[in-house]
């Protein structure tokens, strides 16, 4: 099918999917559902549903035709997305050490990977999921190889060398999709960034089993400054009984699952959970990026026209759906882009986040 926005979608049969190709999968029997879902997901959508409650988005491509029972939507590659990659090789998976390191570390070695981050995060226990509902824009982005993310991060390991992650929520990325629509993506890795993982159906791996939602596929509509908000809600969680990471998109999509064995320290929990923004600060010229991240305004200005996660919450080990507890904020340079936490009944925690990159204040 042709997408309004120049995207081909292919529908492939499940077990055609790339995520084959892997050798711990070729005898693999495909888990169609998850057995447990977190205990508490229903009750909030039952509340949710008697509120007014922002509109949920769509994908473009649903406009030309959907996909038949039995197979998955995949976004076509083309040539051009794979020449815009700096190798092959690279195509599809994020620059090494990409993480925000939230804790005391040398500031020096912050900025070394030109990303930047301004998200809320926790850590100190085991976490067995997270989920979140992100507030959806289309940021700025100054050169093409820079990007602007609004996601959730599932950390276990070290920020070594051997770093486990399961990522997920909305991205603009110029280099990887070749326009500035913003687009639902995943990402996950075993060994930080380094060999394993990559975004989307981009590689093996995440398996999907959801026939109407693409991965990578732009979302629409999007919220507009001072208008109508539009937001998503993004749920991964660790199934009990398989031990698979399952991901859910909105109140009726679960999409697929990771398998335990991609990873080492997530095969068995979470360490850490953040949730936020990220851009790749490239300092062209020597002068920072005015790639924006969130709707590109600082938390300060609030509902409608700073960005905003609510609802955010983790997955415990009785596999419970539970408001974080001891939430961190952490931005590399706020006066670039900041993040705000805050609490109330409807939200529940939340945080307002982003910001313009370079203004007087971040040269």
């Amino acid at each position: 099918m042709q997408s309004p926005d120049g995207d081909i979608i292919d529908c492939v049969h499940v077990s055609h999917q790339p995520a084959f190709d892997h050798p711990f999968l070729k005898n693999h029997s495909i888990q169609m559902r998850p057995t447990y879902h977190p205990e508490g997901l229903f009750d909030e959508n039952k509340v949710a549903s008697q509120k007014t409650k922002t509109p949920s988005t769509a994908q473009l491509w649903h406009q030309n035709g959907r996909c038949p029972e039995d197979t998955i939507p995949i976004r076509r590659t083309t040539r051009d997305d794979v020449l815009r990659a700096s190798s092959v090789k690279r195509y599809g998976r994020k620059k090494h050490r990409s993480i925000p390191y939230p804790l005391s570390v040398d500031p020096d070695l912050l900025n070394e990977s030109g990303h930047q981050h301004a998200i809320a995060y926790v850590e100190g226990d085991r976490y067995y999921g997270a989920k979140a509902t992100i507030n959806v824009w289309r940021p700025k982005i100054q050169q093409p190889n820079e990007f602007s993310l609004s996601q959730l991060w599932i950390l276990g390991g070290s920020f070594g060398e051997d770093l486990n992650s399961i990522e997920a929520g909305w991205q603009v990325s110029p280099d990887l999709y070749g326009d500035n629509n913003t687009r639902l993506f995943t990402y996950w890795t075993s060994d930080a960034y380094q060999a394993t993982g990559c975004y989307n159906l981009l590689c093996s791996g995440f398996i999907q089993v959801n026939n109407e939602v693409a991965m990578g596929a732009s979302i629409s509509p999007i919220s507009n400054y001072d208008g109508s908000q539009y937001d998503i809600s993004i749920l991964v969680w660790k199934d009990p009984k398989e031990g698979n990471w399952w991901m859910q998109f909105g109140n009726d999509y679960v999409l697929g699952y990771w398998p335990s064995f991609l990873f080492s320290y997530l095969s068995d929990s979470a360490s850490m959970i953040e949730w936020g923004g990220e851009v790749v600060n490239s300092d062209a010229d020597g002068e920072h990026t005015s790639t924006e991240m969130g709707s590109g305004r600082f938390p300060e200005e609030g509902f409608s026209k700073a960005s905003y996660f609510r609802n955010i919450q983790v997955v415990d080990g009785s596999n419970n759906l539970r408001a974080p507890t001891g939430v961190g904020a952490f931005t590399e340079q706020s006066n670039c882009y900041d993040v705000q936490n805050g609490n109330n009944g409807e939200w529940g925690q939340y945080f307002y986040y982003g910001g313009p990159g370079r203004n007087s204040n971040c040269p």
